[in-house]
């Protein structure tokens, strides 16, 4: 048993290269938190996170702004550390297991939001599971032998080499499309489900969307697969379909290899007659919801070591494994420690169908 002696916490911040658009909105910082657990033996384990809470709730960084939402989410770390510490474990997983229920119930009560989505909380816990995770491992040779044997089937692929994936926000000007497109990337991730005039309207959303699917197709000379991630700002399948008729229409369709959370995860719909593989993200919180989108005809799940913990990671891994559906490891806008500690997760999972090498989306040095 491990038993956590102190905890503690910093943040550092990083103004980002130009603003990063998605679900609406627009970002134009990165907190970097750390974590610090001591073990009674005098043993440290340290973790990084980014954190990023308009990914994670938005209603949070609407209502707050970017400042306060960060500084809310900051909160909830060093509250769970406040949990953590006292505490022993056999595993960081035990630890996550008493830690999360704590922790999300006082992410609710600063937030004000009861219905709080929990991506809120678990991105605040990465640092601490990372730290956890640290401190478990020494006592293993390699991260293969730390990684309880429940968990290793989904993780037994070993690959020399993984394909990086770059995000094209809202705002990525052409030049940058073009200069992606003719760096060999094996496929560009496009965040689609903008709010051009910041009025939510849906029509204008897909105009915009329409637009600029056909204007990257056309810079790219439609060379490229394409990576598509709504964010769930699409309120349902009439609209979607709408977007992929355009796509067939200007030759982009057939392009399309991941359609990633089309929908508000509370928009439960069958997503298998679109045509293309539709993935699952933010909206699979736990095991349950894997299994619940699964279920829906999801052909994908999006792993986050650094956005939902590594301790979740590994359970959302054997189920999908288990279910004999594929998975990809992807980040937020992360530090180059986290995309290294990304990169041991996403060589150790097989190829999604139709790609040679692990699908790995990383975006931090483009911001």
């Amino acid at each position: 048993m491990i038993r956590i002696r102190e905890a503690r916490a910093a943040i550092e911040r990083d103004s980002l290269a130009h603003p990063l658009g998605f679900k609406g909105a627009r970002m134009s910082a990165i907190w970097q938190a750390v974590a610090g657990l001591w073990a009674e033996t005098g043993e440290p384990g340290v973790g990084l996170a980014a954190q990023s809470p308009l990914w994670c709730d938005r209603r949070v960084f609407l209502a707050r702004g970017e400042e306060r939402a960060n500084a809310l989410q900051f909160s909830v770390l060093r509250e769970a550390l406040a949990i953590a510490r006292g505490r022993a474990f056999a595993t960081p997983l035990e630890l996550f297991d008493e830690v999360l229920p704590h922790a999300h119930a006082r992410a609710r009560a600063l937030t004000g939001l009861p219905d709080l989505r929990p991506t809120f909380t678990l991105t605040a816990l990465v640092a601490l599971d990372l730290a956890a995770w640290q401190l478990y491992a020494r006592a293993f040779k390699s991260l293969d032998e730390a990684i309880p044997p429940a968990f290793r089937a989904p993780l037994r692929h070993r690959a020399a080499r993984i394909g990086a994936i770059p995000l094209l926000g809202y705002d990525a000007p052409l030049e940058e499309v073009r200069r992606l497109a003719a760096a060999g990337y094996p496929l560009l991730k496009i965040k689609i489900g903008a709010d051009p005039e910041g009025d939510g309207a849906q029509e204008k959303m897909l105009r915009w969307d329409m637009q600029r699917l056909e204007t990257i197709h056309r810079e790219t000379g439609g060379r490229l697969p394409y990576y598509l991630d709504a964010n769930g700002r699409y309120d349902g399948p009439d609209r979607l379909a709408r977007l992929l008729d355009h796509a067939r229409r200007i030759g982009a369709y057939e392009r399309i290899v991941l359609l990633e959370e089309p929908f508000p995860e509370e928009v439960k719909v069958r997503v298998g007659g679109f045509g293309v593989r539709v993935a699952a993200d933010e909206s699979a919180h736990s095991i349950r919801d894997v299994e619940e989108r699964i279920a829906l005809g999801y052909g994908a799940i999006a792993l986050k070591p650094a956005a939902k913990t590594f301790s979740l990671t590994l359970r959302m891994a054997a189920a999908t494994h288990a279910a004999g559906v594929p998975c990809f490891c992807a980040d937020l806008t992360v530090s180059p420690l986290l995309v290294d500690w990304n990169k041991s997760v996403a060589a150790r999972l097989a190829p999604l169908p139709g790609l040679e090498l692990p699908a790995f989306e990383t975006n931090g040095a483009q911001h």
